[in-house]
C-alpha cells in the first residue's frame, strides 16, 4: 500500500509500505479521508521525537470502509484512542486519561496517512451513506471541543444559552469548540484568530464571530492553542466566577494569573481529547447536521502531503483543516 511516512524532521516520504494485518478483535480499514492534526505538525517539526520517532505513519483523524470479515463494506469513522480496559479510569468511561492509553499513530501503532490502517473493532462508529468521509473524519478533532464544552458547561454558574463564550484560536480545535458551543445552545460565541488569512475564512462559518482580539469579559473561555500568551489572555478575559477550559498543548509553562484565578474563584479545567461517549455523541451530531455544513475544510491528495504540511507551517492555509485523500489505485 502507499503511505505518507514521516522519515526525518520536516520530511515526509510518500512510499510503499507493508499492508497492515489485523489481529483478533481488530478491523482493517480502507482509509478514505484523514485530517492533519496539530500534533502531527508538532511531530513533523521534530518536537515529539520520544513519542513519535521516525520512520512513522502519522495521522489519527480518519474515516473509511472496513475490508474483510463480517463487517466488510461498513462505512466508519475511527476513534483512535484505545484504553487498557482494566483500570479505574476505563471503568469510569474515561479512557482518555487511562495511564496505559494508546493512540493510533504513536508507536507501536501506525497511523492513518495511508491507504489502509488497523484499529480495534470497538473503536469504530458507523457512518451513514449520505455523510461524506471527509466530514466523518472530523469526528476526532470535533470531539475534543465537544468534550471541553461538556466539562465547562457542567460547572458554569449560568445557563450556557445565556453565557458569553470566547474561544482562543481559529484552527480546527477552536472552530470545533465554537460549533460545539453552538450545538450545546450557546448563542454569544467569539473566536479570536490573529492570522488574517484564516480569520477571513472563518467569517463564512455560521454560528460565531471571528475577531483579531477579544473585548470585555466572558463566562466561559476555551483555550484551543495552549501557549503562555493564550493562557494569559484566558485569565485576563474570563469574568470573576467564570470558567477556563484548556485544550491546547502548545507549550507547558507560563501565562496563568493564579492570583487572579484564586481571588476571583475562576475555575480552570484541563481537557484532554474525549471519552468514547463524547466521540459517539460528536459523530452523531455531525450526522444530524448540528455542526453545520462543515464546508470549511480543504482536501489534498495524500501523495502531496509534504506540501500540505509545508503550507500549514508557512501560515498560508486559510482553511482550519486539511483532509488528505488516498488515491487507492489498485
Amino acid at each position: 500500500m502507499k503511505a505518507l511516512v514521516y522519515t526525518d524532521v520536516k520530511t515526509l516520504t510518500y512510499r510503499d509500505e507493508p499492508m497492515p494485518v489485523p489481529a483478533e478483535g481488530q478491523a482493517l480499514v480502507k482509509i478514505m479521508a484523514s485530517g492533519i492534526c496539530g500534533s502531527d505538525m508538532h511531530a513533523f517539526l521534530g518536537h515529539d521525537k520520544i513519542r513519535r520517532p521516525p520512520p512513522l505513519i502519522m495521522g489519527h483523524e480518519a474515516a473509511g470502509t472496513v475490508v474483510g470479515g463480517a463487517q466488510d463494506g461498513r462505512r466508519v469513522t475511527i476513534n483512535p484512542l484505545v484504553g487498557c480496559g482494566a483500570c479505574s479510569a476505563c471503568d469510569a468511561g474515561r479512557e482518555n486519561i487511562c495511564p496505559e492509553r494508546k493512540l493510533m499513530s504513536i508507536p507501536p501503532a501506525a497511523g492513518a496517512f495511508a491507504e489502509y490502517a488497523i484499529i480495534s473493532e470497538e473503536n469504530l462508529v458507523t457512518v451513514p451513506d449520505d455523510v461524506p468521509f471527509e466530514h466523518a473524519a472530523l469526528a476526532e478533532p470535533l470531539a475534543c471541543g465537544w468534550h471541553a464544552v461538556r466539562l465547562g458547561d457542567a460547572v458554569l454558574d449560568t445557563d450556557i444559552k445565556d453565557a458569553r463564550c470566547l474561544v482562543i484560536g481559529g484552527g480546527a480545535i477552536g472552530v470545533g469548540s465554537a460549533l460545539a458551543l453552538k450545538a450545546f445552545g450557546a448563542t454569544d460565541i467569539t473566536v479570536t484568530e490573529p492570522n488574517t488569512l484564516r480569520r477571513d475564512a472563518l467569517a463564512d462559518i455560521d454560528g460565531f464571530t471571528a475577531v483579531e482580539a477579544a473585548d470585555g469579559l466572558y463566562d466561559l473561555v476555551i483555550d484551543a492553542v495552549g501557549y503562555a500568551v493564550t493562557r494569559a489572555d484566558a485569565t485576563a478575559f474570563v469574568r470573576p466566577g467564570g470558567v477556563i477550559a484548556h485544550i491546547g498543548l502548545g507549550e507547558a509553562e507560563g501565562g496563568l494569573d493564579v492570583r487572579r484565578m484564586t481571588l476571583q474563584e475562576i475555575t480552570f479545567i484541563g481537557t484532554y481529547t474525549y471519552t468514547p461517549k463524547d466521540f459517539k455523541e460528536t459523530a452523531q451530531a455531525i450526522f444530524d447536521g448540528r455542526f453545520g455544513s462543515l464546508d470549511w475544510i480543504t482536501k489534498r491528495p495524500l501523495g502531496v502531503g509534504q506540501q500540505a504540511f509545508d503550507d500549514i507551517r508557512g501560515g498560508v492555509v486559510a482553511a482550519p483543516k486539511i483532509i488528505l485523500i488516498p488515491d487507492h489505485k489498485e
